[in-house]
Order: structure tokens, then C-alpha cells, then sequence
């Protein structure tokens, strides 16, 4: 039995795996540049975030129909749910989708579909956050918040995701005050490739709870001891940063050093299907690189229960993080 966990940094359409990919275009008619599945995963070399993201949007081709999203999101429950999930935090990207001509009722319905029935067939309770592009204008994020006005009853948060640099936080002061007039929670991307600056201006400006992220903000002594002393989670994701080059090495993460700092880390996989694992695979990636001890993988596992939106629901957060507490890791030597 893995370790329980709760996965907080997930964006949905990064976990469309080939094979499914491959599947919907068939069902959509619609053709994909790639002769077979494995020509299509020998795409998933990337250079940086942008290189990613050209091919993360363009696979989003084949996602159209209410169908489609709930097929999805169980496939990665699923999978999720096999490797130690417990609770989901679920990103998405309503205007990647609205975009191509996909409303996003059709992409809330989809998803919700299979979060409805995520407990009953994984055990796995779920929440929805709500992702604006940020390197998209502003406006458009402030249309896509009231045209999600119909569906915020299956929407807990509002996110900050695709590329970072040279869209600041602060870009989106407005549409993170109208979120949070709705009672949205917060969360953004930060200091991913942007500087230390973006994790603070996340913080300040935008008042979120959560930074995804937050890797540079290992740059900043005084933000450090900030994120410490506030206990502001984040929600860190190694194979990701790896593989999009934000860090040259697993070996070389910075992990075990932001923990020694008193950071509230979590341990997510961001876009599994595109960068090597899902979460569980990401927690034995983090054992065998950089040599954390059972202890520090229940910290990961317990902060992770500690940071989730699960404010409505305290008794299962605690008896979830009582499971961490009497895991026998004897029995799975990395969760």
C-alpha cells in the first residue's frame, strides 16, 4: 500500500497520456502530426517551459466533447489513486479550450463528472482550481471568471499558469480581487523560471494562499524566512523542473535544503503524462536522488494534507494525515 498523499499542483490536460490522445482523435476526427504513439512520446523532449507548452496546447486538440474531459480526468484518477492519492487539486485551463471553440460548461461538466464520482470509485475526494493564462491579457481572464459564474459551485480556486516570465503577478490584480469577492480561493504559479520577486508580488498583490512553485524563491533569504515564519505552502515539482530545464539535475534539487529552511513542501508531478511520472513516481524519484529518509517523505505527505482546501471537511484532513503518521514504510520503502 503507497504512502497517502494529496496532489495539489495537477493540471488536467497535462495528464493525456498518447495512448489516449491517440484514441480521441480517432473518436473527434481529428489528425495528429504524429504517425504512432511512440513517435508522439519522442516529442516530449523539451527545451524550457515554452517548448512544453507549444506542445502541451496543441494535443489539447483532441479534447472536445463533455466525453472526452470526464475520460480524462478518471483515467488520471485512476492512476493517481493507484499510486497513493487521497485527495486532488485539480488545475485546468478553461481558455486553452474556449480558445478553440469548447465552452467551458462543457469542460466543467466533463470534469466534474468524474470528480463526482472520484470518491466512490478511487477514494479519492477532489477539488477543481480554476487557471487563467497569464500570458493571455488580463481582460481575457476577467471574461473567462464571468463566464465560469454558472459553475462556481464545482469550482473551489483561481490559478496563474503558462508562461511566466514577463507576465508578473501583478498583472492580475483585478480578476484575483473579483475572484476572491466570490469566495475563490487563491493560489498561482511563481518563481518557476521567474525571479524570487514574482513569489512575493503572488503574496502581496494577489493574496494567495498557496505558491505553486516558488523554486527561486531559494534566491531571497528574507522570502525564505517569510515563507517559513507564514507557513505558505508550495507546491514543488521536481520531474517538472528537470525536465523543462529549470533545474539540470534531480541530484541537484534544491528540495532537501528548502525543507532544512522550515518551507511547507509539497511533492506533485504537474503534467505527468509529459514528464516522466506521476506522483508516487515523483516521491521514489526523491528518495533514490536526493536520499530522503522515510521521516522526511512523511513531512512531504503530511504537508500535503496540511495544505489542502479541505477547510470544509477537517475530519477527513485529520484522520488522512493520522494515515500518514501510522504508515509502516516497511512495507513501500518510498510511498
Amino acid at each position: 500500500m503507497p504512502l497517502p498523499k494529496a496532489e495539489l499542483h495537477l493540471h488536467i490536460e497535462g495528464t493525456l497520456e498518447p495512448e489516449l490522445a491517440f484514441a480521441l482523435a480517432a473518436r473527434n476526427g481529428v489528425a495528429l502530426p504524429y504517425r504512432d504513439t511512440e513517435e508522439l512520446r519522442r516529442a516530449y523532449l523539451f527545451d524550457d517551459l515554452q517548448s512544453f507548452l507549444d506542445l502541451y496546447y496543441g494535443l489539447m486538440a483532441v479534447l472536445r466533447t463533455e466525453d472526452d474531459f470526464a475520460e480524462l480526468a478518471d483515467a488520471y484518477l485512476a492512476r493517481a489513486a493507484a499510486q497513493g492519492v487521497r485527495h486532488a487539486e485539480i488545475f485546468f485551463d478553461p481558455q486553452a479550450h474556449t480558445a478553440r471553440g469548447v465552452p467551458i460548461g462543457t469542460v466543467v461538466e466533463g470534469l466534474a463528472r468524474a470528480l463526482d464520482a472520484a470518491e466512490e470509485r478511487h477514494g479519492v475526494s477532489t477539488r477543481l482550481i480554476m487557471c487563467f493564462l497569464r500570458d493571455r491579457p488580463a481582460a481575457e481572464a476577467m471574461e473567462t471568471l464571468e463566464a465560469a459564474r454558472p459553475y462556481l459551485d464545482r469550482i473551489t480556486a483561481v490559478g496563474l499558469d503558462s508562461a511566466e516570465v514577463g507576465h508578473p503577478p501583478s498583472k492580475f490584480r483585478e480578476v484575483y480581487e473579483a475572484a476572491a469577492a466570490l469566495g475563490l480561493r487563491k493560489v498561482a504559479h511563481a518563481g518557476e523560471e521567474g525571479p524570487a520577486a514574482y513569489v512575493a508580488e503572488a503574496l502581496d498583490v494577489l493574496g494567495v494562499e498557496r505558491v505553486d512553485h516558488g523554486l527561486r524563491c531559494m534566491e531571497d533569504a528574507e522570502l525564505v524566512a517569510r515563507l517559513a515564519r507564514e507557513r505558505v505552502p508550495l507546491t514543488l515539482c521536481p520531474l517538472s523542473n528537470v525536465r523543462l530545464r529549470a533545474i539540470d539535475t534531480l541530484e541537484a534539487h534544491p528540495l532537501p535544503r528548502m525543507m532544512d529552511a522550515g518551507l511547507l513542501c509539497t511533492v506533485n508531478s504537474d503534467d505527468p503524462a509529459y514528464f516522466g511520472g506521476y506522483v508516487g513516481d515523483t516521491f521514489h524519484a526523491v528518495h533514490e536522488a536526493l536520499g530522503l529518509d522515510p521521516e522526511r517523505l512523511r513531512e512531504l505527505a503530511r504537508n500535503s494534507f496540511v495544505a489542502a482546501f479541505l477547510d470544509d471537511d477537517e475530519e477527513r484532513r485529520a484522520r488522512l494525515i493520522a494515515e500518514v503518521d501510522a504508515y509502516d514504510f516497511a512495507a513501500d520503502d518510498a510511498g
